[in-house]
């Protein structure tokens, strides 16, 4: 199966346009942040694990360091909106859509993951006073007390190393210390979650190859990431990984019944291994809005009429704005709000534990709420835990303190000497 565009956002630029065409709910979150939220923000590390704002750095005029608005071009991240928003960084991510599996196919997905791994490290470069390349646990709270931003990286979809997996030795030289095998179709490495994708798998979960990847990546001390596997896969991993593992922006599916969420059974065998995950907001897997395949072969029609990799005018994305409006009324689709959003993470919290919780937004590739449109936003989220009950030092782990801590404890378990001949 061909990556299907309209389920990654940060692919083509282009589906962003969906969540503009969405009315507005009540359930939006708090109306107004407390000094106290807003004090324990500020000394929280704040880290996202997963951004997809890569994507766009190779658009043509979009600059990290510019203010975006998300009603004009729907991006959710750059420097002056973290400031705003008190993100203090995360894994942003080299994601390659699967492709087909020959070796054409895996030449360029080579190659595609390869350039996205540049163009991450030059935006690091050339913003050095702003950003900072992370690859300790020790570099969150360094970086953000040098008033910088942190990168540290990952890959979702293990594609681009079919070709030749002993490029993950190269990869975590250059900085990769996060790796997801598998997006929404299966590959050589893993059964995925779907979609579309026969449920069953192919591999029975995890393949010879996506098994020894993991032994790899464990002794270098890379975190493995089940987000977007199968259900047997996430078993597997569980079993075969040396470290605790992670789910870098997935839910509950015992809140939403979705082949992307995780049931609570596997949450908490997460947890008691030491694992933590990365609560998505992604609409689609937080609430059954009501998509059917002829809404979304329409609405893929919609886009491919402008061609792949199209730059939109003003008016062009408006005329696409309101023509997928239209179709949304047409099929009776439903919205997810902040209060969506925050039903997964509260339901999540209380069974895994706060300390195996963390966010992971999906920003800039399909994630966002109405009331969450942005990385402007997450001051409502410490609100939003304040009100539920939930402690400073809870609130704290969950907004990156939990995240900091499997970062140390997956590197801890690495093999010294594979570290030091990755890096040499």
């Amino acid at each position: 199966m061909k990556f299907d565009p309209t389920f990654k956002r940060a692919a083509l630029g282009t589906a962003l346009l969906l969540a503009l065409a969405a009315s507005a709910h009540a359930g939006t979150g708090p109306t107004a942040i407390s000094a106290h939220a807003r004090s324990l923000q500020a000394q929280a590390i704040n880290l996202d694990t997963h951004l997809d704002t890569p994507a766009l750095f190779s658009k043509p005029g979009w600059k990290i360091t510019d203010r975006h608005s998300f009603e004009q071009d729907g991006s959710q991240i750059d420097y002056p909106r973290m400031v705003e928003g008190g993100l203090d960084g995360g894994f942003w991510v080299i994601f390659t859509g699967q492709g087909e599996r020959d070796g054409i196919g895996q030449l360029k997905a080579r190659d595609a993951g390869l350039a996205r791994l540049a163009e991450i490290r030059e935006m690091v470069a050339a913003n050095a006073d702003k950003f900072e390349l992370a690859t300790t646990a020790e570099d969150a709270a360094r970086i953000k007390a040098a008033g910088k931003k942190s990168v540290y990286i990952s890959m979702e979809n293990a594609y681009p190393l079919e070709h030749d997996p002993s490029l993950l030795r190269f990869y975590y030289k250059q900085g990769l210390r996060m790796i997801s095998l598998a997006h929404i179709s299966h590959n050589g490495f893993s059964d995925s979650a779907g979609m579309g994708v026969a449920p069953e798998g192919e591999h029975g979960g995890l393949s010879a190859k996506g098994k020894a990847l993991i032994a790899k990546a464990n002794r270098l001390g890379i975190i493995i990431d089940q987000s977007h596997a199968s259900n047997t896969a996430f078993d597997q991993m569980l079993e075969l990984s040396t470290a605790p593992i992670i789910l870098s922006h997935s839910g509950a599916s015992d809140v939403f019944a979705h082949s992307r969420n995780i049931d609570d059974a596997r949450i908490r065998a997460l947890a008691k291994k030491g694992g933590v995950i990365q609560v998505n907001s992604l609409g689609g897997y937080l609430i059954d809005t009501g998509a059917t395949p002829e809404y979304r072969a329409e609405r893929r029609a919609l886009h491919a009429a402008y061609g792949e990799n199209h730059e939109f005018t003003d008016a062009e994305r408006e005329q696409l704005k309101a023509k997928v409006a239209e179709l949304d009324r047409k099929y009776g689709i439903r919205t997810a709000d902040f209060d969506d959003y925050m039903r997964h993470l509260l339901h999540i919290i209380e069974v895994a534990g706060w300390e195996h919780v963390g966010l992971g937004a999906d920003w800039d590739g399909g994630g966002g709420v109405d009331g969450y449109e942005d990385i402007t936003a997450l001051p409502k989220v410490v609100q939003a835990l304040l009100d539920a009950g939930y402690n400073d030092t809870q609130i704290s782990g969950i907004l990156g303190g939990n995240t900091v801590r499997l970062i140390g404890e997956v590197q801890a378990l690495a093999d010294p000497a594979a570290v030091k001949a990755a890096l040499e």
